[in-house]
């Protein structure tokens, strides 16, 4: 477990916002699930979990913890929304998703980071924050193919 859902509940509160069971549960998830999760897997898990949270209750906690830039909203090429955490320390990371089976994976790369600031120095805008999504095939689709 991160300290990620100790700051998402301080934030919450210090916001003015209530940590009631629904959002709790919902912050719990996100930090066991952690990468690209969508609301219906989030349900899932608190379902295993026997909490019964519902999902609309689960969507506004989302939207709440977007609009708190708590979570992110990741698009990875899908018709569904994927969330994930956004930690205090800036920490984040990029995705490979494979066309055939949608499979979504999380990588870092310290040398891709240093050329995107690079890039952020020479251009005119402001850059706060960038997503960076490569799409190919997964191992195990291309040895099936």
């Amino acid at each position: 477990m991160s300290d990620w859902p100790q700051h998402a509940h301080q934030a919450l509160e210090g916001g003015g916002y209530r940590v009631s069971a629904p959002r709790a549960a919902v912050v719990s998830a996100l930090d066991e699930l952690g990468c690209s999760v969508t609301a219906q897997e989030i349900s899932e898990c608190l379902r295993e979990r026997g909490e019964g949270v519902g999902v609309a209750s689960i969507y506004r906690a989302l939207q709440l913890l977007d609009d708190m830039r708590l979570v992110r909203r990741v698009d990875v090429g899908e018709p569904v929304a994927r969330y994930e955490p956004v930690y205090p320390n800036g920490e984040h990371h990029h995705h490979l998703v494979c066309d055939r089976c949608g499979q979504t994976k999380a990588f870092e790369d310290p040398e891709l980071e240093r050329v995107i600031e690079r890039l952020a120095g020479r251009v005119e805008y402001s850059v706060g924050a960038h997503d960076v999504t490569l799409r190919g095939t997964c191992p195990s689709c291309r040895d099936s193919a």
